[in-house]
């Protein structure tokens, strides 16, 4: 016997959830360090046209699939292709996805709650810049407290997942991403009016396209269009499963902008707390990836208060992190109800141990395996994990998508259209379809090859 269909409670439940699992690392670590890189306001610009024109479209159709199917992606491409076609095969390899992802996900998510237990504690009070580097390369060193700290984030994420989808997952999702908002306005607040905050305000809203060229326009553009991309988590159907919780009230387009437009609105706060900080302490846009856990932490030890900002900064930035691991932890269990018929229960204790033990080769790549250098010299696990997801699977993914809604050996067009424009709101644009058919999956096949060759090229030249 098959079970009813769990429901979200609410339309800002879905909008919470949706907007949790894309509001994450991509939006509160990536952006920032990234339009530092890009010279700022200009590639700002140029990240929310490709958001628009890019991630919108295939955003609409991962939830339509959802809805249409009343499935999670492991079942729905199955539930809708015409028959004797194989669509399906690309479900499990999508779910598949979600685990690679949560296998580095889950350690980085316990770097952000580290630093939310040590600033709070005052652990990195009054250390110099070189002490508060050497700190985190601490970390990384001892693989016992990165697989504590791991461990912990899959207990955190599943154990909400465990709760149920409406007292657990939509309920405690609410909650922490009304936290993460108010958080993030008091950061704002608090960076903007720094002395000499100024110039960094100025780098940030003020467009300046000499610096994109300085940087480079054409790697500035496919920066723009992986950020818009990988920020949302297209193509492995992490989205499609909250299409299926909710009902035919309200268009998918509508929907679909308004999560965009929080998305959009965190990722762009995000910047308004990092950028007039940096300037204001001296400390460059472009620090990379180091940013969140070197150069933030010095800026906080220089600040008055500092502690207390620094505790409330990754507070901010644990909601995020955790806000994606429940979204996509949801996705996982509820696959396993909905193709194996297990209960929530039985779901959540299976894939706590799976995580855990498929976690550690990311915990170990930065100490124990650190030798291994799969992708050449100074990359590790994470990087070939993250590599798997965000330049294989995310874009090959968003592929697939795009040809089932618009292929009439797919589920087509017309079937595509009437989801998403079931119900009150914005519809989809009519005129889109060719762009939709032809031009985007050109755009997604560019994004795919720009990501290999990027990555393989130096090896090749080595």
């Amino acid at each position: 016997m098959t079970q009813e269909r769990e429901r979200l409670g609410s339309r800002i439940g879905f909008i919470f959830l949706s907007a949790g699992c894309a509001i994450g690392l991509g939006n509160v670590w990536r952006f920032p360090f990234i339009t530092g890189q890009y010279g700022g306001a200009a590639f700002v610009l140029l990240y929310i046209l490709f958001l628009l024109i890019f991630g919108l479209p295939i955003m609409i159709m991962e939830f339509s699939i959802g809805r249409a199917s009343q499935q999670n992606i492991g079942k729905a491409l199955k539930t809708l292709e015409p028959k004797d076609s194989k669509w399906h095969a690309y479900g499990p390899i999508a779910i598949g996805g979600n685990y690679v992802l949560m296998m580095f996900y889950t350690t980085v998510s316990g770097w952000l709650f580290a630093y939310f237990f040590s600033m709070a504690k005052g652990d990195l009070a009054g250390l110099n810049p070189d002490a508060v580097g050497a700190y985190f390369g601490g970390m990384l060193e001892n693989p016992i407290t990165m697989t504590f700290w791991m461990v912990v984030s899959t207990l955190l994420g599943l154990g909400i997942v465990a709760m149920g989808l409406q007292k657990g997952v939509e309920k405690i999702t609410k909650y922490m991403m009304s936290a993460l908002l108010a958080v993030m306005l008091v950061l704002v607040a608090k960076s903007v009016t720094l002395p000499g905050a100024g110039e960094g305000l100025k780098f940030y809203l003020l467009p300046d396209f000499s610096r994109l060229y300085t940087a480079g326009f054409w790697n500035a553009v496919y920066a723009a269009m992986g950020q818009a991309f990988f920020t949302l988590s297209l193509g492995i159907g992490s989205m499609a499963i909250f299409g299926s919780y909710i009902d035919k009230s309200r268009t998918l387009t509508g929907e679909s902008i308004n999560i965009l437009a929080l998305d959009t609105f965190v990722a762009l706060m995000s910047g308004l707390i990092i950028f007039p900080a940096s300037f204001a302490f001296g400390v460059s846009p472009d620090a990379g990836p180091s940013l969140i856990f070197i150069t933030l932490p010095n800026i906080f030890n220089a600040m008055q208060g500092g502690r207390l900002w620094g505790t409330l900064f990754f507070v901010f930035m644990s909601f995020a992190a955790l806000s994606t691991l429940v979204a996509v932890f949801e996705n996982i269990v509820s696959y396993w109800i909905d193709v194996k018929g297990w209960s929530r229960k039985k779901a959540v204790a299976v894939n706590i141990i799976a995580i855990i033990i498929l976690s550690m080769p990311c915990v170990l790549g930065f100490n124990i395996l650190s030798g291994f250098q799969p992708l050449g010299p100074g990359s590790g696990v994470l990087d070939l994990e993250d590599f798997i997801v965000s330049s294989t699977l995310l874009p090959l993914g968003s592929l697939v998508f795009l040809l089932f809604c618009c292929s009439k050996r797919g589920w087509g067009w017309k079937n595509f259209i009437a989801e998403a424009d079931a119900g009150k709101g914005v519809k989809f644009p009519k005129w889109a379809r060719t762009y939709v058919t032809y031009v985007l999956p050109l755009l997604v096949i560019f994004v795919f090859v720009m990501g290999y060759y990027n990555i393989f090229a130096p090896l090749l030249k080595g």
